[in-house]
């Protein structure tokens, strides 16, 4: 089960300053900064769901690493953009333009004390577009400094399909995959009962479809245009056992990205 605030061997939040400043001295050192939100997730998840999947999966990729590199995990930052879930409850919500400057004066504050490399782990669609700004102007700032960003969605793209049970459009918001990873992370704040999605179907040919399928098209559309529940996806397909399997090859890819990006600052 998903550990509590601080007390993962790479949690920031439960080391002093100087066990923290020891880390990021070493050559290679790397920040993780989880990015997530609080939103509706449907009748069924909390509305942390997006933080939670991101910040596990940075402490868990971490740890199976950090015998052999300098690592660290920052608190994960549940401020998130999610405008397009206005009309449902549960929401706190922060504006683009000043979640951009709230991620650059976090990461600016977090690398004085010495990192070699930023990572941005971001577990919500809506903030995919912020943490790419923020990172550019970051890594302008700091020059010196490895700086990246991700959501950590696409690291399942090479194996998703053989574990999904949903056609495109099944793995969504509250969906397959984001049930069945809480089902494994947090069982306990799943609501078993009250599991309901609503399959996307896309009209724009070259619009988004799926987290793992879709064009280049953006479309606005508010999130109840999509579904009753605020759940769009197919949640229905989620198991426990799915989650272990997506956490534990999504760590598996992390744990790649974490093994390049020290080779890239210690050559």
């Amino acid at each position: 089960m998903y550990e509590c605030f601080g007390s993962q061997p790479t949690a920031w939040a439960g080391k002093t300053y100087a066990e923290i400043e020891e880390i990021a001295k070493q050559d290679g050192s790397i920040l993780i900064l989880p990015v997530g939100s609080i939103e509706q997730h449907g009748y069924h998840l909390p509305v942390s769901t997006d933080t939670i999947c991101a910040d596990a999966l940075a402490h868990e990729g971490s740890q199976m690493v950090f015998d052999d590199i300098p690592i660290i995990v920052g608190p994960a930052l549940w401020a998130g953009n999610s405008p397009y879930h206005v009309n449902f409850p549960g929401r706190i919500d922060v504006p683009f333009s000043h979640l951009v400057e709230f991620y650059e004066a976090m990461a600016a504050s977090a690398l004085e004390t010495g990192f070699d490399a930023l990572l941005f782990l971001n577990g919500h669609g809506g903030n995919h577009n912020a943490i790419g700004g923020a990172s550019k102007a970051i890594g302008l700032e700091h020059p010196d400094i490895d700086v990246l960003a991700m959501t950590y969605f696409g690291l399942a793209a090479g194996f998703i399909d053989e574990i999904r049970d949903s056609d495109p459009g099944g793995m969504n918001h509250a969906g397959e995959l984001e049930t069945s990873l809480m089902m494994h992370l947090r069982p306990d704040l799943v609501r078993d009962d009250l599991i309901e999605g609503t399959h996307l179907n896309e009209p724009y040919t070259h619009a988004y479809d799926d987290m793992y399928e879709g064009g280049p098209l953006s479309v606005h559309r508010l999130e109840e245009e999509y579904s009753e529940t605020g759940a769009v996806g197919d949640p229905e397909f989620a198991s426990a056992e799915k989650g272990k399997d997506i956490f534990e090859n999504l760590c598996a890819e992390l744990t790649l990205l974490l093994e390049e990006i020290y080779e890239q600052n210690t050559e």
